[in-house]
């Protein structure tokens, strides 16, 4: 089955891990995605307000500094309405399911991950709509 491609779409990648945020920056941008990547909230929020185009998804990490990944979501969320989110962690799912991020219709994919998986994960939480391949 092919991998699933970008169709032109920019994705914010946050994570506080360098190693992982540089390997999922060098995954979506190796399938045609525009990418946008910080280590933090705080630089995170500041570069959506800078951003002139559209962001199409936001990939966080669960656990960050400063605050959690569903309060950057949603801090997000009321700059950039409808943005899409896709949760990306390490850790086992009591701790996950305690930030709240395993409720139904929550889009979550595992570290570590694959570039595949990556691929696959990232076309789900934008929606099949958009999917340049695949379902």
């Amino acid at each position: 089955m092919e991998v699933p491609r970008s169709s032109g779409e920019t994705v914010l990648v946050v994570e506080d891990d360098a190693p992982v945020l540089g390997l999922a920056r060098r995954i979506l941008e190796t399938l045609g995605y525009t990418v946008m990547a910080s280590a933090n909230p705080k630089d995170a929020i500041a570069m959506v307000w800078e951003h002139d185009g559209e962001i199409h998804l936001l990939i966080t990490d669960v656990v960050l500094p400063e605050m959690s990944g569903k309060d950057l979501a949603g801090e997000i969320s009321k700059i950039r309405p409808g943005i899409r989110t896709l949760y990306m962690s390490g850790y086992t799912a009591n701790v996950i399911a305690h930030h709240g991020v395993l409720d139904d219709g929550i889009h979550f994919i595992g570290k570590p991950f694959t570039s595949d998986s990556l691929a696959r994960k990232v076309r789900e939480a934008m929606g099949a709509r958009n999917a340049a391949s695949g379902p």
